[in-house]
């Protein structure tokens, strides 16, 4: 059956990624027929209306889905198809309580318009009651347009099955929440993160920069367990009474929030072994101040200090020394930390910048056990940001994988910040 999601026009190259992505987590098979990134209509088949209603049951990027009777580039040809495509079903609506809604992309129809358009239906034969609240069924006439011009270039007739969870970046905005910083990922990118790794219940989900725990936030919000570290101890212990778990309570989830703790992915204390089933992080990029990880910057070891007869690194308010590290280096580590913990098809999604400006241009990281899924891209103004996702291989697939690891830097030692990142130089 052909079905017509109703997008909203904002990060679209995230929008088809995400359908997948729920599609996969469904196990529902969808073939997409009409699709543009210029536009916020997307016409594809799925198997059925309980399959529809699956994708939306956690969609972020979409507003509803409908049952798509028909689309023409005109009206004549969209009444001649809705004719000979559904004269068969309209009965079964014939007596049903119902309302007729229009939308518009990049024009605004009058009152008088809009009447006009939908009267032009009445040979469908629906005489029950029009009800505009709670009716039985809702149909709605899409129009889209160019920009600037007059007649619409594609219009569609369908009837609605389902909204979407996109009210859900309203529940968890960050002018809401109690604990955030500067750099807490905002709730609609972190929630489409989480749909983008498949996050679910009994799933559990690792953020090795976890900060204010946005990310394990929206993951938990879909049913998984979650925990997180941050080389920072102050996120990790919070301020004026206030952390992570202050989040997770304020959301009703904290049953599902395990635990944080201090570290970095080059002196990680999770045990080894393939027990993860994702990992969403957003990495420092070093652009606020310099990328730094635990250690010396010549690696030696530094002499015990201690206050009150107890060494200086066991108590709560110790700061751990840190050194500067090469962003490259920490992809390099972080695709090779997901390759040894994720089970057979865990993801990895993690957000990474890249420059608009060929002069200076960081790589998509590759590694032989994952496969990249999907690359969505958040542009600003001198710089973007990408959004990607990989796919652990299971062990054969891997023996069989051609992709060939990303090099690290090797010698870091005595190099400052910005020699070892070319992106902070921008």
């Amino acid at each position: 059956m052909e079905y017509l999601i109703r997008f909203v026009q904002v990060h679209e190259s995230f929008r088809k990624p995400e359908i997948e992505a729920l599609a996969a987590l469904a196990n529902v098979d969808v073939e997409f027929l009409d699709y543009s990134e210029c536009s916020p209509f997307c016409a594809l088949r799925l198997p059925n209306e309980a399959a529809a209603r699956a994708l939306m049951s956690r969609s972020i990027l979409s507003k509803g889905i409908y049952e798509l009777w028909a689309s023409g580039a005109t009206y004549e040809e969209l009444h001649d198809k809705i004719r000979s495509r559904t004269s068969s079903q309209w009965a079964q609506y014939s007596s049903c309580s119902f309302r007729f809604d229009f939308d518009t992309y990049q024009v605004t129809r009058s009152t008088r318009e809009q009447t006009e358009i939908i009267e032009s239906c009445s040979y469908l034969g629906f005489n029950g009651p029009i009800k505009m609240k709670d009716p039985e069924q809702i149909f709605r006439i899409f129009e889209d347009y160019d920009h600037g011009t007059k007649a619409p270039k594609r219009v569609y007739f369908g009837r609605w099955i389902a909204a979407s969870q996109r009210h859900t970046v309203n529940d968890y905005s960050l002018k809401k929440r109690n604990y955030i910083s500067t750099t807490s990922m905002d709730s609609e990118l972190a929630l489409l993160t989480a749909n983008l790794s498949l996050a679910g219940p009994g799933k559990l989900f690792y953020d090795p920069f976890v900060g204010t725990g946005s990310f394990p936030i929206a993951c938990s919000h879909f049913g998984a367990f979650t925990l997180g570290s941050d080389i920072d101890s102050r996120m990790i212990r919070g301020k004026d009474g206030l952390d992570i778990r202050t989040s997770f309570r304020q959301y009703g989830l904290i049953d599902k929030y395990l635990d944080g703790f201090i570290s970095d992915l080059t002196h990680s204390p999770v045990k080894l072994g393939r027990f993860l089933d994702g990992i969403v992080c957003d990495p420092p990029y070093g652009v606020r101040e310099g990328l730094r990880v635990l250690g010396t910057r010549d690696g030696s070891g530094k002499e015990a200090h201690y206050v009150d007869g107890k060494p200086l690194h066991l108590h709560d308010n110790y700061i751990h020394p840190k050194r500067p590290y090469s962003f490259e280096a920490m992809l390099a580590d972080l695709l090779d930390f997901a390759a040894t913990h994720l089970v057979d098809d865990g993801r990895l999604s993690f957000w990474m910048p890249t420059a608009n400006d060929e002069d200076i241009y960081l790589a998509i990281p590759t590694h032989p056990n994952l496969h990249l899924v999907s690359v969505g891209v958040q542009p600003f103004n001198k710089w973007s940001r990408r959004l990607l996702t990989y796919r652990r291989l299971p062990t054969a697939a891997a023996a069989n994988a051609t992709a060939t690891p990303t090099p690290r830097e090797v010698d870091l030692n005595g190099r400052t910040v910005n020699d070892l990142n070319s992106f902070r130089k921008r």
